[in-house]
Protein backbone atom coordinates (compact mmCIF):
# COMPACT_ATOMS: atom_id res chain seq x y z
CA UNK A 1 0.00 0.00 0.00
CA UNK A 2 1.37 3.05 -1.05
CA UNK A 3 -0.04 7.01 -0.77
CA UNK A 4 1.31 10.16 -1.37
CA UNK A 5 1.36 12.94 1.24
CA UNK A 6 2.50 17.31 0.81
CA UNK A 7 1.86 17.59 -2.79
CA UNK A 8 4.63 17.18 -5.57
CA UNK A 9 7.56 19.08 -6.28
CA UNK A 10 7.48 21.54 -9.03
CA UNK A 11 9.76 19.83 -10.78
CA UNK A 12 11.30 16.34 -10.67
CA UNK A 13 13.18 16.12 -7.08
CA UNK A 14 16.55 15.59 -7.95
CA UNK A 15 17.06 13.44 -4.24
CA UNK A 16 14.68 10.68 -3.70
CA UNK A 17 15.12 9.51 0.49
CA UNK A 18 14.33 6.36 1.55
CA UNK A 19 13.59 5.36 5.24
CA UNK A 20 13.15 1.69 5.95
CA UNK A 21 11.26 1.69 9.50
CA UNK A 22 9.71 -0.41 12.04
CA UNK A 23 7.81 0.48 15.20
CA UNK A 24 9.85 3.85 15.86
CA UNK A 25 7.47 6.58 15.60
CA UNK A 26 9.14 8.72 17.88
CA UNK A 27 12.84 8.54 16.03
CA UNK A 28 10.98 8.66 12.49
CA UNK A 29 9.58 12.04 13.94
CA UNK A 30 13.03 13.40 14.83
CA UNK A 31 14.59 12.32 11.43
CA UNK A 32 11.53 14.01 9.44
CA UNK A 33 12.00 17.14 11.44
CA UNK A 34 15.67 17.35 10.97
CA UNK A 35 14.90 16.59 6.98
CA UNK A 36 12.69 19.56 6.97
CA UNK A 37 15.38 21.72 8.00
CA UNK A 38 17.47 20.70 4.98
CA UNK A 39 19.29 23.77 3.47
CA UNK A 40 18.84 22.23 0.20
CA UNK A 41 15.50 23.28 -0.84
CA UNK A 42 11.96 21.54 -0.24
CA UNK A 43 11.57 21.19 -3.82
CA UNK A 44 14.74 19.63 -4.82
CA UNK A 45 13.78 16.11 -2.43
CA UNK A 46 11.13 13.55 -1.45
CA UNK A 47 11.34 11.59 1.17
CA UNK A 48 9.78 8.17 1.15
CA UNK A 49 8.69 5.96 4.31
CA UNK A 50 9.06 2.59 3.86
CA UNK A 51 7.08 0.85 6.88
CA UNK A 52 8.02 -2.60 7.50
CA UNK A 53 4.59 -3.67 8.98
CA UNK A 54 4.29 -1.43 11.88
CA UNK A 55 1.66 -1.47 14.94
CA UNK A 56 2.36 2.21 16.28
CA UNK A 57 2.04 5.54 15.33
CA UNK A 58 4.12 5.45 12.06
CA UNK A 59 1.60 6.48 9.49
CA UNK A 60 0.17 9.41 11.49
CA UNK A 61 3.93 10.63 11.82
CA UNK A 62 4.17 10.56 8.58
CA UNK A 63 1.29 12.07 7.60
CA UNK A 64 2.15 15.16 10.31
CA UNK A 65 4.69 16.37 8.03
CA UNK A 66 2.66 16.41 5.04
CA UNK A 67 3.22 20.11 5.27
CA UNK A 68 6.53 20.63 5.32
CA UNK A 69 8.05 17.92 2.92
CA UNK A 70 6.90 16.09 -0.13
CA UNK A 71 6.10 13.09 1.10
CA UNK A 72 5.35 8.90 -0.04
CA UNK A 73 4.98 6.70 2.71
CA UNK A 74 4.49 2.43 1.64
CA UNK A 75 3.11 -0.16 4.25
CA UNK A 76 4.10 -3.73 3.75
CA UNK A 77 2.33 -6.62 5.71
CA UNK A 78 4.83 -7.41 8.95
CA UNK A 79 6.28 -10.93 7.80
CA UNK A 80 9.06 -10.52 9.71
CA UNK A 81 12.16 -8.00 9.34
CA UNK A 82 12.32 -7.62 5.90
CA UNK A 83 14.44 -4.34 5.28
CA UNK A 84 15.87 -5.03 1.95
CA UNK A 85 11.74 -5.89 0.24
CA UNK A 86 11.37 -1.96 2.14
CA UNK A 87 14.12 -0.41 0.22
CA UNK A 88 13.31 -1.76 -2.69
CA UNK A 89 9.32 -0.77 -2.37
CA UNK A 90 10.60 2.65 -1.66
CA UNK A 91 13.10 2.82 -4.57
CA UNK A 92 10.21 1.74 -7.02
CA UNK A 93 8.42 5.45 -5.68
CA UNK A 94 11.24 7.23 -6.45
CA UNK A 95 10.79 10.07 -8.78
CA UNK A 96 14.77 11.55 -8.96
CA UNK A 97 17.94 10.47 -10.30
CA UNK A 98 19.56 9.59 -7.15
CA UNK A 99 18.49 7.67 -4.18
CA UNK A 100 19.80 8.63 -0.49
CA UNK A 101 19.39 5.83 1.89
CA UNK A 102 18.85 6.33 5.85
CA UNK A 103 17.79 4.70 8.39
CA UNK A 104 15.34 6.00 11.29
CA UNK A 105 17.63 6.20 14.16
CA UNK A 106 19.87 8.06 11.97
CA UNK A 107 20.41 11.80 13.09
CA UNK A 108 21.29 14.27 10.82
CA UNK A 109 22.60 17.59 10.29
CA UNK A 110 20.97 20.65 7.85
CA UNK A 111 23.83 20.33 5.13
CA UNK A 112 23.20 16.35 5.28
CA UNK A 113 21.42 15.98 1.41
CA UNK A 114 23.68 18.65 0.16
CA UNK A 115 26.36 16.58 0.76
CA UNK A 116 24.98 13.43 -0.85
CA UNK A 117 24.08 15.41 -3.93
CA UNK A 118 27.42 17.22 -4.50
CA UNK A 119 28.85 13.77 -4.08
CA UNK A 120 27.11 12.80 -7.70
CA UNK A 121 28.24 15.86 -9.23
CA UNK A 122 31.33 13.91 -11.10
CA UNK A 123 31.47 10.77 -12.11
CA UNK A 124 29.13 7.54 -10.43
CA UNK A 125 29.52 6.11 -7.28
CA UNK A 126 28.51 4.40 -4.18
CA UNK A 127 28.48 6.65 -1.22
CA UNK A 128 28.26 5.69 2.49
CA UNK A 129 28.29 8.05 5.02
CA UNK A 130 30.06 8.59 8.84
CA UNK A 131 27.81 6.95 11.42
CA UNK A 132 28.92 8.77 14.67
CA UNK A 133 28.27 6.82 17.81
CA UNK A 134 27.37 3.53 15.97
CA UNK A 135 28.98 0.77 18.11
CA UNK A 136 25.74 -2.25 18.62
CA UNK A 137 28.30 -4.17 21.12
CA UNK A 138 29.17 -0.95 23.42
CA UNK A 139 27.38 2.14 23.22
CA UNK A 140 28.30 5.18 24.08
CA UNK A 141 27.06 5.96 27.69
CA UNK A 142 24.96 8.89 27.64
CA UNK A 143 24.49 9.73 24.35
CA UNK A 144 20.97 9.11 23.91
CA UNK A 145 20.14 11.64 26.71
CA UNK A 146 22.40 14.05 24.78
CA UNK A 147 20.47 13.66 22.31
CA UNK A 148 17.47 14.35 23.51
CA UNK A 149 18.23 17.48 24.85
CA UNK A 150 20.65 18.99 22.30
CA UNK A 151 20.41 19.12 18.20
CA UNK A 152 22.71 16.79 16.23
CA UNK A 153 25.45 19.19 15.24
CA UNK A 154 25.48 20.31 18.86
CA UNK A 155 25.92 17.19 19.94
CA UNK A 156 28.73 16.52 16.95
CA UNK A 157 30.66 19.91 18.90
CA UNK A 158 30.56 18.07 21.79
CA UNK A 159 32.06 14.72 21.05
CA UNK A 160 33.70 14.73 17.96
CA UNK A 161 37.17 14.20 19.81
CA UNK A 162 35.36 11.18 21.80
CA UNK A 163 36.75 7.90 20.55
CA UNK A 164 34.00 6.26 21.91
CA UNK A 165 31.37 8.31 19.77
CA UNK A 166 33.45 7.37 16.27
CA UNK A 167 32.10 5.84 13.33
CA UNK A 168 33.39 1.70 14.71
CA UNK A 169 34.98 1.99 11.02
CA UNK A 170 37.04 4.86 12.24
CA UNK A 171 40.82 3.07 12.91
CA UNK A 172 40.48 0.60 10.26
CA UNK A 173 39.07 3.71 7.32
CA UNK A 174 41.89 5.86 8.88
CA UNK A 175 44.45 3.39 7.86
CA UNK A 176 43.43 3.55 4.30
CA UNK A 177 42.95 7.03 3.93
CA UNK A 178 38.95 6.88 4.17
CA UNK A 179 39.50 5.78 0.61
CA UNK A 180 37.21 2.80 0.75
CA UNK A 181 38.81 1.53 -2.94
CA UNK A 182 42.15 0.78 -1.31
CA UNK A 183 40.60 -1.86 0.73
CA UNK A 184 41.07 -5.42 -0.43
CA UNK A 185 37.37 -5.79 0.55
CA UNK A 186 35.98 -2.58 0.17
CA UNK A 187 32.37 -3.60 0.43
CA UNK A 188 32.30 -4.71 3.69
CA UNK A 189 32.20 -1.00 5.07
CA UNK A 190 29.18 -0.29 2.57
CA UNK A 191 26.48 -0.08 5.49
CA UNK A 192 22.85 1.24 4.12
CA UNK A 193 21.85 3.47 7.44
CA UNK A 194 23.68 6.06 5.54
CA UNK A 195 24.55 5.84 1.92
CA UNK A 196 23.56 6.71 -1.75
CA UNK A 197 23.54 6.34 -5.61
CA UNK A 198 21.88 6.91 -8.95
CA UNK A 199 18.96 5.03 -9.39
CA UNK A 200 20.33 3.36 -12.65
CA UNK A 201 23.02 2.45 -11.14
CA UNK A 202 20.54 1.00 -8.23
CA UNK A 203 18.22 -1.04 -10.80
CA UNK A 204 21.71 -2.07 -12.92
CA UNK A 205 22.45 -4.83 -9.94
CA UNK A 206 18.68 -5.66 -9.26
CA UNK A 207 18.40 -3.59 -6.44
CA UNK A 208 18.62 -5.43 -2.94
CA UNK A 209 18.09 -9.20 -3.16
CA UNK A 210 15.04 -9.83 -1.54
CA UNK A 211 16.02 -13.99 0.05
CA UNK A 212 17.70 -12.08 3.12
CA UNK A 213 14.96 -11.66 6.40
CA UNK A 214 16.55 -11.08 9.21
CA UNK A 215 19.66 -8.88 10.43
CA UNK A 216 22.73 -8.12 8.34
CA UNK A 217 24.43 -9.23 4.75
CA UNK A 218 21.37 -8.01 2.64
CA UNK A 219 23.68 -4.74 3.06
CA UNK A 220 26.98 -6.32 2.10
CA UNK A 221 25.65 -8.54 -0.76
CA UNK A 222 24.42 -5.26 -2.56
CA UNK A 223 27.26 -3.80 -2.09
CA UNK A 224 29.37 -6.89 -3.09
CA UNK A 225 27.51 -6.79 -6.52
CA UNK A 226 28.18 -2.84 -6.46
CA UNK A 227 32.03 -4.04 -6.31
CA UNK A 228 31.00 -6.46 -9.60
CA UNK A 229 29.50 -4.10 -11.47
CA UNK A 230 32.92 -1.90 -10.82
CA UNK A 231 31.63 1.37 -9.68
CA UNK A 232 33.70 3.18 -7.58
CA UNK A 233 33.09 3.17 -3.73
CA UNK A 234 33.36 6.59 -1.70
CA UNK A 235 33.32 7.41 1.83
CA UNK A 236 31.79 10.68 3.07
CA UNK A 237 32.41 12.18 6.33
CA UNK A 238 30.39 15.04 5.69
CA UNK A 239 27.32 13.28 4.97
CA UNK A 240 27.47 12.43 8.75
CA UNK A 241 24.80 10.90 10.94
CA UNK A 242 24.55 9.91 14.62
CA UNK A 243 23.34 6.48 15.59
CA UNK A 244 20.38 7.04 18.11
CA UNK A 245 21.48 3.73 20.27
CA UNK A 246 18.61 1.62 21.41
CA UNK A 247 18.65 -1.92 22.42
CA UNK A 248 19.34 -4.69 20.24
CA UNK A 249 18.92 -8.73 20.45
CA UNK A 250 23.06 -8.89 19.67
CA UNK A 251 23.03 -12.82 19.98
CA UNK A 252 19.74 -12.76 18.22
CA UNK A 253 20.98 -10.69 15.36
CA UNK A 254 24.40 -12.71 14.95
CA UNK A 255 22.39 -15.77 14.11
CA UNK A 256 21.12 -13.79 11.90
CA UNK A 257 24.17 -12.82 10.32
CA UNK A 258 25.26 -16.27 10.41
CA UNK A 259 22.55 -17.78 8.74
CA UNK A 260 22.16 -15.24 5.88
CA UNK A 261 25.79 -14.85 5.15
CA UNK A 262 25.51 -18.62 4.55
CA UNK A 263 22.85 -17.75 2.02
CA UNK A 264 25.31 -15.17 0.98
CA UNK A 265 28.31 -18.05 0.26
CA UNK A 266 25.83 -20.51 -1.44
CA UNK A 267 25.05 -17.30 -4.04
CA UNK A 268 28.75 -15.94 -4.30
CA UNK A 269 31.27 -19.19 -4.05
CA UNK A 270 34.55 -17.35 -4.01
CA UNK A 271 37.02 -17.39 -1.07
CA UNK A 272 36.26 -13.95 -0.13
CA UNK A 273 32.83 -14.25 0.64
CA UNK A 274 33.87 -17.99 1.70
CA UNK A 275 36.22 -16.21 4.54
CA UNK A 276 33.66 -13.97 5.50
CA UNK A 277 31.43 -16.57 6.38
CA UNK A 278 33.92 -18.61 8.51
CA UNK A 279 34.60 -15.41 10.14
CA UNK A 280 30.82 -14.54 10.85
CA UNK A 281 30.52 -17.56 12.22
CA UNK A 282 33.75 -16.88 14.38
CA UNK A 283 32.13 -14.30 16.06
CA UNK A 284 34.73 -12.39 14.31
CA UNK A 285 34.63 -9.57 11.82
CA UNK A 286 37.48 -7.26 11.69
CA UNK A 287 39.64 -9.30 10.15
CA UNK A 288 38.24 -9.76 7.03
CA UNK A 289 40.02 -7.35 4.29
CA UNK A 290 42.90 -8.85 6.08
CA UNK A 291 42.52 -12.03 5.64
CA UNK A 292 41.47 -11.66 2.13
CA UNK A 293 44.62 -9.44 1.08
CA UNK A 294 46.99 -12.11 2.21
CA UNK A 295 45.20 -14.79 0.37
CA UNK A 296 45.36 -12.54 -2.56
CA UNK A 297 49.62 -12.05 -1.61
CA UNK A 298 49.66 -15.51 -1.10
CA UNK A 299 47.92 -16.54 -4.36
CA UNK A 300 49.88 -13.98 -6.25
CA UNK A 301 53.07 -15.05 -4.69
CA UNK A 302 53.36 -19.13 -5.54
CA UNK A 303 55.63 -19.81 -8.46
CA UNK A 304 54.50 -23.43 -8.86
CA UNK A 305 50.46 -23.84 -9.86
CA UNK A 306 50.61 -27.69 -9.39
CA UNK A 307 50.84 -30.58 -6.55
CA UNK A 308 51.40 -33.06 -8.88
CA UNK A 309 53.73 -34.90 -7.42
CA UNK A 310 52.54 -35.03 -3.60
CA UNK A 311 48.74 -35.67 -5.30
CA UNK A 312 50.14 -38.84 -6.55
CA UNK A 313 52.00 -39.47 -3.15
CA UNK A 314 48.51 -38.78 -1.29
CA UNK A 315 46.59 -41.16 -3.59
CA UNK A 316 48.74 -43.93 -3.13
CA UNK A 317 47.95 -43.91 0.65
CA UNK A 318 44.27 -44.02 -0.21
CA UNK A 319 42.17 -47.72 -0.36
CA UNK A 320 40.50 -49.35 -3.35
CA UNK A 321 37.78 -46.66 -4.98
CA UNK A 322 37.65 -44.15 -2.70
CA UNK A 323 35.94 -40.93 -3.49
CA UNK A 324 37.75 -37.75 -2.62
CA UNK A 325 37.80 -33.83 -2.79
CA UNK A 326 41.16 -32.14 -2.77
CA UNK A 327 41.51 -28.72 -1.14
CA UNK A 328 44.54 -26.72 -2.64
CA UNK A 329 44.08 -28.89 -6.10
CA UNK A 330 46.80 -26.82 -8.21
CA UNK A 331 46.19 -27.82 -12.06
CA UNK A 332 48.26 -30.88 -11.95
CA UNK A 333 46.15 -33.75 -10.80
CA UNK A 334 47.14 -37.05 -11.92
CA UNK A 335 45.21 -40.18 -13.28
CA UNK A 336 45.08 -41.58 -9.80
CA UNK A 337 42.04 -38.66 -8.89
CA UNK A 338 39.79 -38.59 -11.86
CA UNK A 339 36.70 -38.39 -10.08
CA UNK A 340 38.43 -36.48 -7.38
CA UNK A 341 35.90 -33.28 -6.85
CA UNK A 342 38.79 -30.24 -6.76
CA UNK A 343 38.80 -26.53 -4.35
CA UNK A 344 41.46 -24.33 -5.01
CA UNK A 345 41.53 -20.51 -4.03
CA UNK A 346 43.28 -19.39 -7.48
CA UNK A 347 40.85 -18.98 -10.29
CA UNK A 348 43.13 -19.04 -13.28
CA UNK A 349 44.76 -22.39 -11.59
CA UNK A 350 41.36 -23.91 -11.03
CA UNK A 351 40.23 -22.96 -14.87
CA UNK A 352 43.52 -24.86 -15.95
CA UNK A 353 42.51 -27.75 -13.96
CA UNK A 354 39.24 -28.05 -15.00
CA UNK A 355 39.80 -27.78 -18.72
CA UNK A 356 39.61 -31.10 -20.22
CA UNK A 357 36.27 -31.12 -18.60
CA UNK A 358 36.85 -34.66 -16.20
CA UNK A 359 36.93 -33.04 -13.06
CA UNK A 360 34.04 -31.37 -11.03
CA UNK A 361 35.72 -28.16 -9.33
CA UNK A 362 34.75 -24.89 -7.17
CA UNK A 363 36.62 -21.53 -6.57
CA UNK A 364 37.44 -22.30 -2.96
CA UNK A 365 39.67 -22.32 -0.23
CA UNK A 366 37.81 -25.65 1.85
CA UNK A 367 37.05 -23.21 4.68
CA UNK A 368 33.44 -24.34 3.87
CA UNK A 369 32.40 -26.52 1.00
CA UNK A 370 28.95 -27.53 -0.96
CA UNK A 371 29.81 -31.00 -0.05
CA UNK A 372 26.85 -32.69 2.42
CA UNK A 373 28.55 -34.35 5.36
CA UNK A 374 30.13 -37.76 4.47
CA UNK A 375 29.72 -36.87 0.96
CA UNK A 376 33.00 -38.58 0.34
CA UNK A 377 35.62 -41.21 1.75
CA UNK A 378 38.20 -38.18 2.05
CA UNK A 379 39.49 -34.85 1.61
CA UNK A 380 43.49 -34.14 0.54
CA UNK A 381 45.15 -30.92 1.42
CA UNK A 382 48.35 -30.01 -0.11
CA UNK A 383 51.24 -28.03 0.32
CA UNK A 384 49.55 -25.08 -1.56
CA UNK A 385 47.76 -24.28 1.44
CA UNK A 386 51.29 -23.77 3.25
CA UNK A 387 51.04 -20.01 3.69
CA UNK A 388 47.35 -20.63 5.47
CA UNK A 389 47.54 -23.22 7.97
CA UNK A 390 48.54 -20.94 10.62
CA UNK A 391 45.68 -18.55 10.42
CA UNK A 392 43.09 -21.22 8.94
CA UNK A 393 44.55 -24.80 9.16
CA UNK A 394 41.94 -25.66 12.26
CA UNK A 395 39.08 -24.43 10.10
CA UNK A 396 40.17 -25.95 7.24
CA UNK A 397 40.66 -29.67 9.28
CA UNK A 398 37.17 -29.32 10.49
CA UNK A 399 35.51 -28.97 7.10
CA UNK A 400 37.76 -31.67 5.98
CA UNK A 401 36.42 -34.14 8.65
CA UNK A 402 32.55 -32.90 8.13
CA UNK A 403 32.41 -33.63 4.41
CA UNK A 404 35.15 -36.96 4.69
CA UNK A 405 33.71 -40.03 6.35
CA UNK A 406 37.35 -40.88 7.00
CA UNK A 407 40.47 -39.26 8.45
CA UNK A 408 41.72 -36.11 5.90
CA UNK A 409 45.22 -36.91 4.36
CA UNK A 410 48.01 -34.52 3.99
CA UNK A 411 51.88 -34.33 3.87
CA UNK A 412 52.73 -33.99 7.83
CA UNK A 413 55.80 -32.63 7.36
CA UNK A 414 54.94 -29.58 4.72
CA UNK A 415 51.75 -28.78 6.65
CA UNK A 416 52.71 -30.25 10.15
CA UNK A 417 50.76 -32.05 12.62
CA UNK A 418 48.39 -29.94 13.64
CA UNK A 419 47.53 -26.13 12.69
Amino acid sequence: MSAAHGGRPAAPPRLSVVIPTYNRCGLLAKLLGQLAAQRLPRDEFEVIVCDDGSSDATAETVESFAGQLHLKYHFQEDLGFRAGVARNAGAKLAAAPILVFIDTGAMIGPGFLEHHLAAHDDEPCAVVGYAYGYNPEDPMPGLADMLESATPEQVILALRDEPAFRDVRHDALAQCGFDLNRRAVPWSFFWTSNCSMRVADFWGIGGFDELYHGWGVEDLEFAFRIFKRGLPFRFLRDAWHIEWPHERDIEGNWQSFQHNMDLFLDRYREPVVEIGRTLVHKLELWTWDDDYRHLCDLRDGIAEPGAGAELRDLAGRLGPDEQVAVFGAGDDIPDELATAVLFEFDRAVLDRALADGTHRGHHAIGLRTPLDDGSVDRVLLTSRLAGLWTRWGADLLAEARRIGRRAPLFDESVLGDRP
